[in-house]
């Protein structure tokens, strides 16, 4: 059996790759199971996969958890730290799917293990991506993207033929706002903007595909997975969301990886690396009047896309302000601080307002994040 341990196991990837697991119990046994908040849910997970840990990362709810799991032989932790030594467990597949820059520190404590990493935490490559893959390539780590659409340019991509690569093309739904201008943008309500049109995810990541900073963030993970320089990266706006990503190669042939939009799918996938498993998940019916529709994204409607490309030609720093100014105008956002609209001009003004340093230690990482978060909490102060 495959040993298997899940970072930010109650969250919407975490949930899904539990739903996989219990469908093929007979292939895997839980190693750890890691929460934020979501006590009960992380006990019930760890009870009916009869994990060896579960570690909780606010302390205050370690009572909580420690009495949800009276009678088993369950072992409970709690803290950021016992979240991060929970990647260190030995475990022969993790995923890692802790939302934000909170996951960075545990991503590549579970890279350092030199096994195989699922990696659904884009902003830890965003943040820290250089030191992300020397760690890969130094441990011999097999590192499997979870994102439909760098897992969909994974599996069309030949790494034999990455000199005859012409572009990767990213697809975008443009989320559930696609067809409004600008002007239309201010008086978006959260519960608005969570309300995906095709996918179901978490609410940050919700948030980041309507204002398409999701795709912004994921042209910077796909320059560090793939090699990639941010012109030879391409974003097409595809409403279906059922062609996940393409390549093309220089001979002309452009090659698609398609599924039905559930995440479900890229998740079986990396499970089951090198092997294929049966998904739980939606599948794709090609039958019922099938149609598919590709159009080029407004960068003016959409002008996250350009500071995205920007901050890839910039210090090495960038990418990490960029990232936690983000992080910091989506949660304002969510607790009605800050206009949907504003957003990517807080962004904006965090990247040229910043004193962008390169990076050259995990502590910089951390200290660069910390400072573009309090210059967005400044300005946006500001704003209201």
């Amino acid at each position: 059996m495959k040993t298997v341990s899940i970072l930010g196991s109650t969250g919407s990837v975490g949930r899904s790759t539990i739903d996989l697991i219990t469908g093929h119990r007979d292939k895997f046994k839980v190693v750890a199971l890691t929460a934020n908040k979501n006590v009960s849910l992380l006990a019930q997970q760890a009870r009916d996969l009869d994990a060896e840990y579960a570690v909780i990362a606010d302390e205050s709810l370690y009572g909580d958890l420690k009495r949800a799991l009276e009678g088993t032989k369950i072992k409970a932790e709690t803290g950021h730290q016992a979240v991060v030594n929970a990647a260190g467990i030995p475990a022969d597949w993790i995923m890692a799917a802790i939302v934000g820059a909170a996951g960075v520190e545990s991503t590549l404590r579970a890279i350092k293990q030199g096994t195989t990493v699922a990696l659904a935490n884009k902003e830890s490559l965003v943040c820290a991506g250089p030191f992300m893959m020397d760690a890969v390539e130094k441990h011999g780590t097999t590192l499997l993207p979870v994102d439909s659409e760098h897992n969909a340019v994974f599996q069309v991509l030949n790494p034999k033929q990455l000199s005859q690569v012409k572009r990767i093309i990213l697809t975008a739904s443009g989320g559930p706002f696609l067809r409004k201008n600008r002007a239309e943008l201010d008086d978006i309500t959260p519960e608005q903007a969570v309300k995906h049109p095709t996918w179901s995810m978490g609410m940050k990541i919700s948030i980041d595909s309507a204002t398409m900073m999701n795709k912004s963030l994921e042209i910077i993970e796909a320059s560090y997975l793939f090699k990639a320089k941010s012109e030879n990266i391409e974003v097409l706006i595809h409403p279906q969301s059922v062609v996940h990503s393409m390549v093309e190669y220089i001979d002309g042939s452009i090659l698609s990886q398609m599924g039905a939009p559930d995440m479900r799918t890229p998740i079986a996938h990396t499970l089951a690396w090198p092997e294929r498993i049966t998904t739980t998940g939606d599948t794709l019916n090609l039958n019922n009047n099938f149609k598919l529709s590709f159009e080029p994204i407004d960068i003016k409607r959409f002008p996250s896309i350009m500071l995205a490309r920007k901050v890839l030609n910039a210090s090495s720093g960038a990418p990490t302000v960029f990232n936690a100014a983000n992080e910091a105008a989506v949660a304002s956002f969510l607790s009605r601080r800050l206009k949907f609209s504003e957003i990517e001009s807080v962004v904006d003004e965090v990247l040229q307002t910043a004193h962008i340093q390169p990076i050259s230690s995990l502590d910089d990482v951390f200290q660069i994040d910390l400072d573009a978060r309090r210059i967005a909490e400044k300005l946006i102060a500001g704003v209201n």
